[in-house]
């Protein structure tokens, strides 16, 4: 494992005010922050760093008189539903599965609001939280939460894409900027289940690229003797104008035999081109335990056809999870062994790195250039 200069804890749940949350004054009930994590990383025009930061908003008490109950957005205001607490499983502390319907059916246990939080130049302390500019749900798609934003600079505009959460989907929406603080909601763009789409950070013969991850619950066999394994993969997708997009028929990064990352794995940080091609941070899941565990590995795709791929670091994780980070976190923790990458930008020799620590916090690492060499 590289050594890292820099590896801390930069915003976690006790730096959120929630008397400022978007949530505030809708419902009588006490909420809490149950995790600040997963931030979306970029430069904004004055040198700073911008994190937008995934605040997962949670009831205090969601479990009363036979009932569990959750946080949903409708009809332009927050409300709460009611669950029978007999008919559901709350084995994860993320969600509540309900029992007896047709197909796999989650409830959440927070809903999720975006935070725009200004770091220094070099990512490590905290200028400014700008709870004006806080991106909430707003709309039916966005009814159960906007989740795990990532943010692109493309030409000097800023594109960020959200999965956002309803009944009907899990899909992308894209929101864009002229500054990287006033965000335009632009819409859906990605309409099937995809929880990881990741515009690239420059174009490719006058088109925008980006990563894809779509889901489902049935896939099919490779040959016996494949290195391939079946499951969620990162695919590839290109667009004129980043609103319609079409897939890529080629392959990109997919699970294979003998990977520890081979449960599940998905993007991590927008792809950012290097000397080498396209630097590309992602995540993969090791099948342990309930949730598994999360590392942050790292690949190179061609320059001008990002369907090959010419390195892969796995079985080697370029991040691991970090127990020591949040030893102080330790009575707010409710997941282990999760480290979830989602920003990356250039520093003064080395790139600096975000990333949601055990679902709980933001944690920022300096990685080395000299680490991505291959």
């Amino acid at each position: 494992m590289p050594f890292h200069p820099a590896d801390r804890l930069v915003f976690t749940p006790d730096d959120v005010d929630l008397a400022r949350s978007p949530l505030a004054g809708q419902f009588d009930d006490e909420t809490f922050v149950l995790g600040a994590f997963n931030p979306a990383l970029t430069r904004l025009p004055n040198g700073n760093l911008l994190m937008m930061v995934r605040i997962a908003e949670a009831l205090r008490d969601p479990i009363r008189d036979g009932l569990i109950r959750s946080i949903r957005w409708s009809n332009g205001r927050f409300a709460l539903d009611a669950w029978l607490l007999d008919a559901v499983d709350t084995k994860d502390p993320r969600a509540f599965v309900i029992r007896h319907h047709r197909w796999r059916t989650l409830g959440l246990t927070s809903i999720s609001w975006l935070l725009p939080v200004e770091l220094a130049p070099d990512g490590l302390s905290v200028v400014a939280v700008h709870y004006e500019r806080a991106i909430a749900p707003a709309a039916d798609h966005q009814c159960c939460g906007i989740e795990d934003p990532r943010i692109s600079l493309v030409n000097g505009r800023y594109y960020m894409t959200t999965c956002t959460v309803s009944p009907e989907r899990q899909s992308t929406t894209l929101f864009t900027s002229s500054d990287g603080l006033a965000w335009k909601d632009e819409g859906l763009v990605l309409d099937h289940q995809n929880k990881d789409m990741l515009i690239f950070e420059g174009l490719i013969d006058g088109l925008f690229w980006a990563l894809t991850r779509p889901l489902g619950d049935c896939y099919f066999t490779y040959a016996p003797d494949s290195p391939w394994l079946p499951g969620p993969s990162i695919n590839l997708a290109h667009s004129p104008d980043a609103l319609f997009w079409k897939p890529v028929t080629a392959p990109c990064i997919r699970p294979r035999a003998g990977s520890p990352a081979s449960a599940r794995m998905g993007g991590g940080a927008p792809p950012i081109l290097t000397d080498a091609g396209w630097l590309v941070l992602w995540h993969g899941v090791e099948p342990i335990g309930l949730v598994g565990i999360y590392r942050t590995y790292w690949a190179i795709l061609a320059a001008e056809n990002p369907h090959q791929v010419l390195y892969r670091s796995d079985p080697d994780p370029i991040l691991s999870p970090a127990p020591e980070l949040t030893d102080p976190l330790a009575h707010q923790m409710y997941l282990h062994d999760v480290v979830f990458t989602t920003g990356l930008v250039v520093g003064a020799g080395v790139y600096i790195v975000a990333s949601g620590e055990a679902d709980l916090a933001c944690r920022i690492t300096h990685i080395a250039k000299s680490s991505f060499e291959i």
